[in-house]
């Protein structure tokens, strides 16, 4: 069993009351391990990313299977082997302590979670950084659409489906989604907004009855939490960054670092500079 690391925030605080905050503030905290929580709504204005860090050996497979599932894994930015820290979606962040948490997976079991894995890194290792669809909730919000998980101070609920991935080398699986519920009326404005966002996951792939996409009970999510769904709303579904964490478990490749699910990277991309 896996222990797990509590979310924890400094003096009582919430992510969404770092709403305003500068991404460089934030990933200061959270390398000083003052932040280790979720991270929906930090940072409102600035993308947010995934994690998936495998060994050279891997990483040309991994990318063909981004590319071939671009929904699911847009890809912001990946590194040479062995740096630790990014040049491009986040000036000198590192990779290795700038995430409030991380999964270790080994042989597709996760082995452990952590604040800090500087101690297994390795010179062979090749990161990527890929969209979240946090990013696009600073732009919901903008246009008077809920994002519940924000209001109830939790992290999004995520689920695994039956909406099969493309292949690519040693890498298959299923697509896990993220869930928002939204009011009737406001679907189609939602879809707008985030269609207009490819690169942190853009357009739902289902709304509606959960169960044509594979989910059973949507008050057990597979990672996050539960929200509150009210009358007159209906769960729209995203494609997830999470998603590859699925295929790992899936695949079984020896050895791989993720983002824990809902403990992103804040980068120092702006979000009105990831649409069309």
């Amino acid at each position: 069993m896996v222990n797990k690391i509590e979310d924890s925030y400094p003096d009582g605080t919430c992510a969404a009351d770092y709403a305003d905050s500068s991404p460089k503030e934030v990933r200061r905290l959270i390398r000083e391990e003052k932040i280790t929580g979720e991270t929906s709504g930090m940072c409102s204005e600035y993308a947010q990313a995934n994690l998936v860090v495998l060994p050279k050996e891997l990483a040309f497979d991994f990318l063909l299977f981004a590319t071939k599932n671009p929904k699911a894994c847009p890809i912001l930015e990946v590194t040479n082997a062995g740096d630790r820290y990014l040049s491009g979606i986040a000036d000198h962040a590192d990779i290795a302590k700038d995430i409030p948490q991380y999964c270790i997976y080994e042989n597709g079991e996760l082995t452990g979670r952590y604040t800090d894995v500087s101690a297994f890194w390795r010179e062979d290792l090749v990161s990527f950084l890929i969209g979240c669809s946090f990013s696009f909730e600073g732009e919901l919000l903008k246009a008077d659409i809920p994002v519940r998980q924000i209001e109830e101070h939790c992290n999004v609920p995520m689920y695994r489906t039956n909406i099969a991935c493309k292949s690519a080398g040693v890498f298959h699986g299923n697509m896990v989604v993220s869930m928002r519920p939204i009011p009737y009326a406001l679907v189609p404005k939602a879809v707008q907004v985030t269609g207009a966002m490819p690169k942190v996951h853009g357009a739902p792939v289902h709304i509606g009855d959960p169960k044509v996409i594979g989910i059973r009970n949507l008050a057990k999510p597979d990672f996050g939490d539960a929200v509150t769904i009210r009358e007159g709303e209906v769960p729209v579904f995203w494609p997830c960054g999470v998603t590859p964490q699925a295929v790992v478990m899936a695949s079984k490749p020896g050895f791989c670092i993720t983002h824990a699910p809902g403990h992103m990277l804040v980068t120092d991309v702006k979000n009105i500079n990831l649409k069309y």
